[in-house]
């Protein structure tokens, strides 16, 4: 085999508090994306990683085709109604896109955005999602061609077929519509930071610099959004970073209507808002109520505190996570034990009942598609061996309809067995995890695949992954380690994996895998770990923590740089999470982060085969992160295990873009696997 690219070495020194740090390969950082030798050194590690893959079995090509034949001949997407119109989208098995569709009642569909046709000739290609307007004459969507998440606002008039306002700018793609359908709001980012920041006012066929600046965020740790009310009365502009929030609220039925702050922020107070037909709930922290509890307050006294009544108490063992309202009743979306959970309450007596779900591990969620009049609720459900479904439940009765299931050739979900344990790690806490493998197999045997993520308090529930069903149907072992950083028993799970407690997040992965082949799931000669973007940077700490115990790592668009990338204002998005990793520019925040970040931490060690996969134009982890990781793991790798790098040279975080492009990529991970399973 080829020998593995070795870039040239040019030592940077980098100081601060006094410590210092020699980075052999900062010289890859190159913002413009063109620098010819930058260039020259992707490539040489993309044809380094094809002849790796080139000298072994071809699963790749066996596992693809295994996945393209469980795709139906065409799928269709729930069909969600608005107003006298159903929305949905259709795609062949042989496309990378979606078509987007409507129709009446008794009535032929109508083709709305056909994404095939749009992204012909382009080598990226997604969009934010379409929003028809209020009157159902026009739809507002973001396209992205780069992969940076950034997006160009486009308007088609359904009548004529043709785009008839168009806006370049680097937008989030988030479009809401005014009750008029003459104006859409939305959001823009820092062309720096990357950071939303700006909240805008269009009218149709206006230009672009008349556009009226309706809010402007001056803090660079927050972040900006925008939704319609329950209602449809109200603009919210939500404004957020890790520990604090603040809700503004503009009029939509008032002209030239001004956004009004619903309560000032406040440290360590986050709050979320939802209106009713005479009040706004808002779940909220404040008190110290950690897993939130959920208040209403008067339409005209929303800042008045002493107004706010109670309707949940706050509890230890509930956490609550999201809201929907209807005429007679809400819905609450709330997580006990670690696993979630739908409250039913009468908004009348406030008496509760559950939606119950069967499986030992699972994934459920409000659907939030319902008109505010609906007689039914809709949430979604899902669970290891059982594939996306969608049901609607009738309020007062409770009976329950599917109305979607995702369709999938060649599966039997009763072949499969899904568990739910839970590991006692180091410092006695029990951390759940969740696996699935297939019926049959000699579990002390079999590889086993751990699969991880663990920040920002993400939740990483146990849904339906099809993508996993090739390693099942192989053998393999694949689990969930419900780790702390991530919310999954409640927020102080989350508080307890963040900032100065982030190697709580290493050492529950390391122990959840270590407690799983104890109970006797799988053998510990043949145990795996895949993680992308953080869950890249936890798969960097464990190797460096624990070099031998696993035999193949996966590392999507890994953030393995964490020093020097929080020490970078520049760099997009790093402002924001300071409440997440620590503000480096104190000391004590500074030491602590060196004590885990895997390019910090790398030292000679029989380090496990390694592949990392990246993209050039990825906004959210910089391809330079992983594209200096892996000469320097190689260099400190005192095993013969391959270490590989895939670097796309189109596309973002997500990879690359199109269904089919996934599926090549999702392949390419599990053939890794598999032929480090021949050695």
């Amino acid at each position: 085999m080829n020998k593995a690219p070795t870039p040239k070495k040019i030592p940077k020194e980098l100081v601060f508090h006094g410590d210092i740090r020699i980075d052999n390969y900062y010289w890859l950082r190159d913002d413009s994306r063109v620098d010819k030798e930058v260039i020259s050194y992707l490539e040489k590690e993309n044809k380094y990683t094809e002849d790796w893959f080139s000298k072994r079995k071809d699963y790749k090509t066996e596992i693809f085709n295994e996945m393209v034949n469980k795709i139906p001949d065409k799928e269709i997407s729930l069909k969600v109604k608005k107003d006298d119109y159903y929305y949905f989208s259709e795609i062949f098995s042989n496309d990378q896109y979606s078509r987007y569709y409507r129709e009446q009642k008794n009535d032929k569909k109508e083709l709305l955005l056909d994404l095939n046709a749009l992204s012909k000739n382009k080598e990226y290609f997604s969009i934010s999602g379409i929003s028809p307007s209020p009157d159902h004459t026009l739809i507002a969507y973001g396209e992205d061609l780069s992969g940076r998440r950034e997006f160009n606002l486009k308007i088609k008039d359904l009548s004529s077929n043709k785009i008839i306002d168009e806006n370049v700018f680097n937008s989030s793609g988030s479009v809401v519509w005014d009750n008029s359908s003459k104006f859409i709001f939305y959001t823009k980012k820092d062309p720096k930071t990357l950071i939303t920041n700006k909240v805008f006012k269009h009218k149709l066929g206006d230009k672009q610099e008349n556009d009226l600046l309706i809010y402007e965020e001056k803090d660079p740790e927050f972040n900006v959004g925008i939704s319609k009310s329950r209602l449809k009365k109200y603009l919210f502009i939500n404004i957020s970073k890790t520990e604090s929030s603040e809700t503004w609220i503009l009029d939509l039925a008032k002209k030239n209507s001004k956004p009004m702050c619903f309560l000032k922020r406040q440290k360590n107070h986050l709050y979320g808002i939802t209106e009713n037909h005479d009040c706004f709930y808002v779940i909220t922290n404040i008190d110290n109520c950690k897993n939130f509890k959920l208040i209403k307050t008067d339409l005209n006294l929303v800042s008045d505190l002493s107004n706010w009544e109670t309707v949940i108490e706050h509890s230890e063992e509930s956490y609550i996570e999201g809201l929907d309202t209807f005429k007679e009743y809400f819905y609450l979306e709330v997580r006990e034990d670690g696993l979630p959970k739908i409250k039913k309450i009468k908004k009348d007596d406030f008496s509760v009942e559950y939606i119950k779900f069967d499986d030992p591990a699972y994934s459920s969620y409000l659907a939030s598609i319902g008109e505010y009049s609906s007689k039914e609720v809709f949430y979604g459900y899902s669970s290891p061996n059982c594939q996306s479904t969608v049901f609607k439940e009738n309020h007062k009765n409770g009976k329950r309809e599917k109305v979607w299931t995702q369709d999938l050739k060649n599966f039997d979900s009763s072949l499969y067995v899904s568990e739910r344990r839970k590991i006692k790690v180091r410092d006695n806490k029990e951390v759940p995890v969740s696996f699935v493998y297939k019926k049959g197999i000699k579990l002390k045997d079999s590889p086993l695949l751990m699969y991880g993520y663990g920040s920002y308090g993400a939740i990483i529930d146990a849904s339906f992954k099809s993508s996993v069903l090739p390693l099942l149907d192989r053998g393999f072992i694949f689990a969930i380690a419900h780790i702390r950083g991530g919310s999954e028993m409640g927020r102080q799970w989350y508080e307890d994996g963040k900032m100065l407690k982030k190697m709580n997040t290493f050492y529950d992965f390391i122990d959840v895998t270590k407690g799983l082949l104890d109970l006797g799931f799988g053998n510990k000669e043949k145990v795996f770990a895949k993680g992308g973007s953080a869950g890249g940077l936890l798969m960097g700490a464990i190797i460096n923590l624990e070099p031998e115990l696993y035999k193949g790592i996966i590392s999507a668009v890994p953030f393995v740089d964490v020093l020097t990338t929080m020490l970078d204002e520049s760099i997009p998005l790093t402002t924001f999470e300071y409440k997440e990793w620590g503000n480096p520019n104190i000391k004590k925040e500074y030491d602590y982060i060196k004590q885990y970040s895997p390019y910090d931490n790398l030292k000679p060690s029989k380090y496990p085969s390694v592949l990392v996969t990246s993209s050039l134009h990825d906004s959210q982890v910089q391809y330079f992160e992983p594209a200096k990781y892996v000469p320097k793991l190689r260099e400190n790798s005192t095993s013969d295990n391959p270490i590989l790098l895939k670097m796309n040279l189109i596309g973002g975080h997500s990879g690359k873009s199109g269904r089919l492009n996934s599926l090549e990529e999702s392949s390419l991970d599990d053939a890794f696997l598999l032929n480090l399973l021949e050695k």
